[in-house]
């Protein structure tokens, strides 16, 4: 894609967006968005930017809650990804979340903004006990490669890269990006708009390391059931989410400092 020049960039999304794990000295979260944004600025000069995202979002919720007020700030560029919080629920139907992805995605297209989105890689390398959840991302990637190819979209593959399921760049919960892995995105992204400087270098894998034994990986599995698995599953059974009374970060378009 050339480059061009962009004058506003709104974020939608849930917790990755928002930039869960990636935090800064100063407090709070950096997160991809808050990187390609800095990226823009570094390559062109000022930018308006404006982050909606609330972490525990489902699409739907991010259709009603954040496209509005998306719409409204005249973006020139935005990025919406979701679909993990409607992944890992007890229902998941990957037509009706395309069906809000291709809405949502088409409505800002229709208003003059490039529109960044990806896929989601393949969690069975991060998450071995919960195997179930593979089928579904596969049908959920599809459908959203479906639906960028019918609203204009541009949708960065990264599921056909195997460096992004690797668990040195996930934060210890397994569901978030670190601080490598936001890197990693913000890069990915950049080098979709054709950024100066930018270029595939993103998708090259990590050197290989060795494999952990049986009673490693037993221990590896049981500290993170009982520090993260078992929390998420009770707050679940109460219908409580990460999100619940919080607010977008960036509510309003500033300029990247």
């Amino acid at each position: 894609m050339a480059p061009k020049r962009l004058e506003r960039y709104v974020a939608i999304g849930d917790s990755s967006t928002e930039g869960l794990d990636d935090p800064r000295a100063s407090g709070g979260f950096r997160g991809w968005a808050d990187r390609l944004a800095e990226s823009i600025a570094t390559a062109q000069g000022p930018l308006l930017y404006a982050n909606l995202a609330i972490r525990g979002r489902r699409t739907r919720q991010i259709l009603l809650e954040q496209l509005e007020p998306a719409l409204h700030m005249r973006p020139d560029l935005a990025t919406l990804f979701c679909g993990t919080n409607d992944v890992l629920a007890r229902r998941f139907d990957p037509s009706a979340v395309a069906a809000d992805v291709e809405r949502m995605q088409r409505a800002l297209v229709e208003c003059g903004a490039t529109v960044l989105s990806f896929t989601l890689p393949d969690l069975r390398a991060l998450i071995p006990s919960a195997r179930w959840i593979s089928p579904r991302v596969l049908a959920l990637n599809q459908a959203l490669r479906e639906a960028a190819a019918r609203s204009g979209a541009v949708l960065v593959d990264f599921a056909e890269h195997a460096v992004t399921s690797d668990p040195r760049l996930w934060s210890e919960d397994r569901l978030h990006a670190n601080s490598a892995g936001h890197e990693r995105i913000a890069a990915a992204l950049a080098h979709a708009l054709g950024l100066p400087g930018t270029d595939g270098s993103w998708a090259e894998p990590l050197p290989e390391l060795a494999p952990l034994g049986v009673r490693e990986r037993l221990a590896v599995e049981r500290y993170w059931a009982r520090r993260y698995l078992l929390p998420w599953v009770w707050r679940r059974l109460r219908g409580r989410s990460s999100g619940d009374g919080r607010g977008p970060k960036r509510p309003e378009l500033l300029f990247v400092e």
